[in-house]
């Protein structure tokens, strides 16, 4: 996979991330979340790489869908997940991992972590060694998480809107 389509792929995984929550089915069931926005990645490294997409995200960190398009609506990437399956979908190609965690790891060199990204999403709290969460506009529709170990060094943000 060329550097490009390795960003592309890690950001569908790092989109698992962005925006606003709804509950989705009858009362007791799993909650499903959904989100839309645009969002940014910058890995520091030789040479540095950048990517940035609009999405729409639907699910939860266990089951979902995610759609990266460019500014000019195209669709860039589908990323499908269930448990033990990660699908990427780009153009005509698939690929196939055990999970998203695999898939992220294999598109960028190291593991993100999809699940406490949604907790940060939601406002709460989750330490993750090596990352940095800034919850403190997230009520304004904006999150930052940088990773600063393992190198090299990661800095993600979305803007998102409520659904």
């Amino acid at each position: 996979m060329n550097r490009r389509g390795a960003l592309l792929a890690g950001a569908a995984g790092l989109a698992l991330l962005a925006g606003c929550a709804s509950p989705v089915g009858p009362a007791g069931a799993a909650r499903a979340e959904a989100w839309s926005g645009r969002l940014s990645l910058r890995i520091d490294g030789e040479p540095n790489q950048s990517f940035s997409a609009l999405f729409e995200l639907r699910g939860a960190p266990q089951a979902g869908e995610l759609v990266l398009t460019s500014p000019i609506g195209s669709t860039l990437a589908q990323l499908h997940w269930a448990p033990g399956e990660a699908l990427l979908r780009n153009g005509s190609e698939t690929r196939r991992y055990d999970s998203v965690d695999a898939l992220i790891e294999a598109a960028t060199g190291a593991a993100i972590p999809v699940g406490a990204l949604f907790a940060w999403l939601a406002g709460r709290e989750e330490p993750v060694p090596g990352w940095r969460p800034d919850l403190s506009q997230v009520a304004a529709g904006r999150l930052q998480a940088t990773r600063e170990s393992p190198t090299p060094r990661a800095d993600l943000r979305i803007v998102f809107e409520r659904a």
